[in-house]
């Protein structure tokens, strides 16, 4: 367990950028630890991190102790996408968690990694070592993982600024009306539904832009891609639930698929585009299809005219006309 960290105020300061300084840290992991009582004051805990210090304050961080947990039976691989010193880029397979929780009892994406022995950076706490962004438990696709702090938080600020981020492909009915379909409309808890998200007027700020592909061979059902501007929960589900679309095999947002037994949502994070987080590089990363979604697809639609929609090298074309 890492030991306690004092520090001697020397200049007035917020308590979080006091803090960024002085560990190196991001600044969303700094008020993680202020709001989870990590911190004191001259003795006394506080818990908001935009607390002004007084010169001569005496600050002590405390972190928390990784909890122990039995070790899990890894009966899964995951396919990697590329691997270097700093990143690792995975194609997540659907119906696997990403990082565990109290209501997670399976084995999930942390425990495979560290399973696998895998240098992870630790900024995001035991339980989301590398995690720089998630994937729903249902949905599939391509995901970037950390390997050092430093790569982490260049990564993370990635994302805040959205230099870094993916398009994804969906299975919904009915039809979208129109080729583009922009939706900024803020997204919070469900008052109805505690295990929902919804679009309440003080939910925080989410935009998506929906594209239309092509329909399935009776019109019922469509494949479309999604962008993401913000990275709510449930984004992508809330927001075409908001126009009477729902994603095959949502059975939080949507009544149960008619077309066939689905067990997942058919979402899958297709394409990541980002900047190396040492090298500088420009970065482009496409993760196949998950198997039992290419086997919905191949059935429901006419194969070579997707495969061709979605080849890779030219996805991202299918945005080129549309702007905000």
């Amino acid at each position: 367990m890492k030991q306690p960290e004092h520090f001697k105020v020397d200049e007035v300061s917020r308590l979080d950028t006091f803090l960024t300084q002085k560990l190196r840290e991001p600044r969303n992991q700094i008020a993680h630890l202020i709001k989870n009582e990590n911190v004191t004051i001259d003795g006394k805990t506080v818990t908001k991190p935009g607390l002004k210090l007084k010169i001569e304050a005496s600050v002590c961080v405390t972190f928390p102790k990784p909890e122990i947990t039995p070790a899990q039976t890894i009966d899964f691989d995951v396919d990697i996408l590329y691997e270097d010193a700093d990143i690792l880029v995975i194609n997540k397979p659907p119906n696997l968690t990403v990082h565990p929780a109290a209501s997670v009892k399976e084995p999930t994406l942390v425990d495979w990694l560290k399973h696998h022995n895998i240098r992870l950076s630790s900024i995001s706490g035991e339980e989301r070592h590398g995690i720089v962004h998630r994937l729903d438990r249902g949905t599939s696709g391509v995901m970037v993982i950390a390997k050092s702090n430093e790569a982490h938080e260049n990564l993370s600020t990635q994302l805040q600024h959205k230099s870094m981020g993916r398009y994804y492909l969906a299975v919904i009915s009915p039809l979208l009306k129109e080729a583009f379909t922009y939706i900024d409309r803020p997204i919070g808890r469900s008052a109805h539904n505690r295990l929902k998200m919804g679009i309440t007027e003080h939910g925080k700020s989410a935009q998506t832009l929906f594209k239309k592909l092509y329909p399935n061979r009776d019109e019922t059902l469509e494949l479309i891609t999604c962008k993401l501007f913000t990275g709510r929960t449930h984004q992508i589900r809330v927001h075409l639930e908001s126009i009477s679309r729902h994603i095959e095999g949502d059975h939080l947002y949507a009544l149960k698929s008619k077309k066939d037994k689905i067990n997942r949502i058919l979402l899958h994070a297709y394409l990541l585009y980002l900047t190396h987080p040492i090298s500088g590089e420009s970065m482009k990363f496409c993760a196949p299809v998950a198997e039992d979604m290419q086997a919905f697809i191949d059935k429901e639609f006419n194969k070579d005219i997707i495969d061709e929609i979605i080849t890779p090298n030219h996805f991202d074309r299918h945005f080129s006309g549309f702007s905000l």
